[in-house]
């Protein structure tokens, strides 16, 4: 559908809100082999019907002001404009799935959640939509189409997680996007409890470390007047600021000179297609059993799954994979959590490269504590965050040019959220499973996605038709993988510190 777009900059009104600069940088990065839309789906038993999920999405999930507004773009940017012929019924819809055996139920609801992939919101509304299959496998499925636009993962975890049965509604007070909080780490997500405020001074000091990172951005615009002012602040005293520069200037030259990664059949010129898949969930507790015994984190258990499963892949083709890594864009949230509800983008990107060739898993998981471990303190999430800022500012040419020296870097998006202990309900039922994919863009065709959620870890990959025709070969060696590793982990001898 051709947006259309005014000369002037609108003007702002009670019932519009001109969107940030790095929110306008996600609604222009559409293209037609990635859409910038955020996918999930809920399976949920017994089965819940249209009425109650229509209600229930009226009554807390509009509550958030930002879901009953559309967007109109003009040359400077866009706003959000309050949509006053909203009608429910375009954004909750039925979908009723091709009648096939049970056990090909599941491959029918990922074939379209594939096709709902790649198909454009319509910019003349709110740009989300929930699709309900109500049978499903003895209960239902709810399909979520949102664009990356509205507000970033954590954000939308938050929002919907609202919805269950006793979930938090927003606050009362006018939700407004908000400047950079500061870089918080991606801790658990409590959803459905209280989560502990930070202190007005923990908030104050991560807020400045933020800003001034940020303000330090400009050295790599200008590096002698940066420098310039580095000498000067070092010379009043200001260590601190000085090491932050230094760090930034690091960070910078590292994404900035950051070398192809290895190419395989997963890089190349993406199609108009997608392939989506997932598997059942492995215990939690099991995960970090092993993660305990050597001594690794949870994320460097998983990610090293991951990368074993990917490198188990391409070996199936026959590709030689020794010494071959792959880069994955990893999301990293800057806000505090407690204020999750708030919508807009705030994350930057972390490049975490996978060491695909390493057959070993205990080698490989090693490998991978030791990639993290360099990663810690970095502030290249939020560089990133600033490069979306400007590239919110620059015309849409410019913004896919600049943008595009990251896409061909990478193989892959990757995201790994903690969720909730316990299973959720919703509208009287349980949702059992639980899984969401933020999108690809430029030519990357692979997006990764791990959740823990009522104590179970839920691997699930979208990919380009084009580049990785079978994402379910990726998926079915994951747990294979986890295996061997805990299979290595229960050999290793008593006593010995890894």
């Amino acid at each position: 559908m051709v947006t259309r777009i005014t000369a002037k900059k609108p003007v702002l009104t009670p019932n519009s809100e001109r969107m940030s600069k790095v929110d306008t940088a996600w609604l222009r990065m559409d293209s037609p082999s990635n859409l910038m839309m955020i996918v999930g789906v809920w399976i949920i038993k017994p089965g819940v019907r249209y009425k109650a999920v229509s209600e229930r999405i009226e009554e807390r999930f509009l509550k958030y002001p930002r879901f009953g507004q559309r967007v109109a773009q003009d040359l400077t940017g866009a706003t959000w404009v309050t949509d006053e012929a909203f009608d429910i019924a375009h954004h909750v819809v039925i979908e009723t799935l091709p009648k096939v055996p049970k056990a090909q139920e599941q491959q029918a609801l990922q074939d379209r959640l594939a096709e709902l992939a790649v198909q454009p919101l319509d910019m003349n509304y709110p740009l989300w939509q929930f699709h309900l299959v109500e049978h499903y496998q003895g209960g239902s499925a709810l399909m979520v189409r949102m664009h990356h636009c509205i507000a970033d993962g954590i954000a939308l975890i938050a929002v919907t997680h609202s919805m269950v049965d006793g979930g938090i509604a927003p606050p009362l007070r006018p939700i407004r996007e908000s400047h950079l909080d500061g870089l918080e780490g991606a801790e658990e997500w409590i959803a459905n409890t209280l989560i502990k405020p930070l202190t007005g001074a923990a908030v104050r000091a991560l807020d400045e470390a933020g800003n001034q990172a940020v303000n330090a951005l400009g050295l790599l615009v200008e590096p002698k007047k940066g420098a310039e002012k580095v000498i000067e602040k070092g010379l009043a005293g200001s260590l601190e600021l000085a090491k932050l520069a230094y760090q930034v200037l690091r960070d910078g030259a590292a994404l900035a000179l950051m070398p192809d990664d290895s190419p395989t059949r997963l890089k190349g010129t993406p199609g108009t297609r997608k392939r989506v898949a997932w598997c059942q969930p492995i215990p939690l507790d099991e995960v970090k059993a092993v993660g305990r015994a050597l001594n690794c984190s949870l994320n460097d258990v998983l990610l090293s799954c991951v990368a074993g499963a990917i490198g188990g892949y391409l070996r199936a083709f026959g590709d030689e994979v020794a010494g071959k890594e792959i880069r994955a864009m990893v999301p990293v949230n800057l806000r505090p959590l407690d204020e999750a509800y708030k919508l807009g983008n705030r994350f930057g990107l972390a490049p975490v490269v996978l060491p695909i060739g390493i057959e070993n898993p205990l080698e490989r998981v090693y490998e991978v504590r030791r990639r993290m471990g360099e990663l810690k303190g970095s502030t290249q999430p939020l560089l990133t965050f600033g490069l979306l800022a400007l590239a919110g500012v620059l015309n849409k040419s410019a913004q896919d040019a600049m943008l595009s020296l990251f896409s061909k870097k990478t193989t892959a998006v990757m995201t790994n959220v903690p969720g909730p202990r316990e299973k959720l309900k919703f509208c009287g039922a349980t949702l059992e499973q639980n899984m969401a994919w933020v999108p690809q863009s430029g030519t990357v065709g692979l997006g990764v996605s791990i959740l823990s959620y009522g104590g179970g870890v839920q691997f699930g990959v979208i990919s380009d038709s084009t580049l990785c025709p079978e994402p379910q070969q990726i998926i079915d060696l994951f747990e294979p993988e986890f295996n061997k590793l805990t299979l290595l982990t229960l050999m290793l001898p008593w006593g010995e510190e890894s």
